[in-house]
């Protein structure tokens, strides 16, 4: 059984069963002087010796996670810790490269991409990092915490709520807690994504000179395809009779077929007669490996630059791209759900918002007003 023990001010201790334990409840509730407080989940005790004695005593067998500030000024918890000689006072928030890889497992575990798993790590990693700098304890407030020291920080929300989920599955996969603390995620923001138009497009699409390049960009753009999945491309993925694309694994672990457009085939065509690549259609520079995912970002970044383009977009605009001129050319939203591998609708739907497929035929009051 673990318990985590804090201050929860000047003259009040917090204690805090970190998973249900139903002989603690009756053993905390013949101790004198405490008091549940149910918005906090934790038992407050009046912070005198007498009750930390107490509290040792009758969970004598319960493993400890102690607040640093609590065992650095009580002598009690000092002695109790050297008197058993162990480790049980220890914090609970301990972070190093036994509990990153046991993260590291449960994620993978449970089927999680290399892309959320780096990010996840990157979160905890984050998170322990500010609890060590801020020398601080995991307790009922923590998280709370973190999130607004995040939002201080001016993190987006989505960032926040990627780092929320992932500290909560550290600490109820990893750990075990089936009760985590309390927690608000912020407001999922809802943005407009970045579109080129079909001019700027091919504006970019000229810039490249060279033909990997070319290439690369092209399925990009005419295919709807993420980075990540143009890069993972082997040569059984394109079916030339039949005009499909197969994107094996993308996001969600799904696969899916998308449009495999005439103009692209015959610059990939042209490539792949020319470079003959084996494993991966688009190989990096360590052998066996495909090309990695900042290595096209940048390919992008210079067609961009080359092309004169003015618009702030990245390489992930040509999917948006891609997905807004087939719904200005009158494609059912649902067919464009499928070749862009979306759960739901409401995903897709985002780019009706950018479409100006109906905007054009509406007049600005301002054109009706004679010179």
């Amino acid at each position: 059984m673990e318990i985590s023990l804090s201050k929860r001010n000047k003259t009040t201790l917090a204690v805090k069963f970190m998973v249900f334990y139903k002989d603690g409840i009756t053993k905390i509730k013949n101790l004198p002087g405490r008091r549940w407080i149910p918005e906090e989940s934790i038992w407050a005790f009046p912070y005198t010796l007498e009750v930390l004695n107490q509290i040792l005593t009758v969970f004598k067998d319960c493993k400890f996670y102690v607040e640093p500030q609590l065992l650095e000024e009580c002598y009690l918890l000092q002695s109790y810790e050297k008197a058993n000689n162990s480790d049980s006072l220890s914090n609970v928030a301990q972070w190093g490269s036994v509990q990153r890889q046991s993260f590291k497992d449960e994620l993978l575990l449970r089927g999680y991409s290399s892309k959320t798993i780096k990010a996840y790590l990157g979160q905890a990693e984050r998170f322990f990092n500010y609890i060590k700098g801020q020398h601080i304890f995991w307790n009922h407030q923590t998280i709370h915490n973190y999130s607004l020291y995040l939002l201080h920080k001016n993190c987006s929300h989505a960032y926040v709520n990627q780092a929320i989920s992932a500290i909560k599955f550290y600490f109820q996969k990893v750990l075990k807690q089936n009760e985590s603390a309390p927690y608000i995620r912020p407001k999922k923001e809802h943005k407009l994504p970045n579109v080129l138009s079909l001019n700027e497009v091919i504006l970019i699409l000229k810039a490249v000179r060279n033909l990997k390049h070319k290439a690369i960009l092209y399925l990009t753009y005419s295919s709807g395809l993420r980075v990540s999945e143009v890069v993972r491309l082997r040569l059984q993925d394109f079916d030339k009779e039949r005009k499909t694309l197969r994107i094996r694994q993308g996001k969600g672990r799904k696969d899916r077929l998308t449009l495999l457009s005439d103009t692209a085939l015959e610059i990939f065509l042209r490539y792949y007669h020319q470079e003959k690549p084996e494993i991966w259609m688009f190989p990096g520079q360590n052998e066996g490996r495909h090309l990695t995912e900042r290595s096209v970002q940048k390919i992008f970044e210079q067609a961009l630059v080359a092309s004169g383009v003015p618009k702030k977009v990245s390489i992930h605009s040509l999917r948006h791209s891609f997905a807004t001129h087939l719904l200005e050319g009158g494609i059912d939203i649902r067919y464009i759900q499928e070749l862009l591998g979306h759960q739901s609708t409401r995903t897709t739907e985002r780019y009706t918002h950018v479409s100006i497929k109906d905007v054009r035929r509406i007049k600005s009051p301002l054109d009706q007003i004679d010179d």
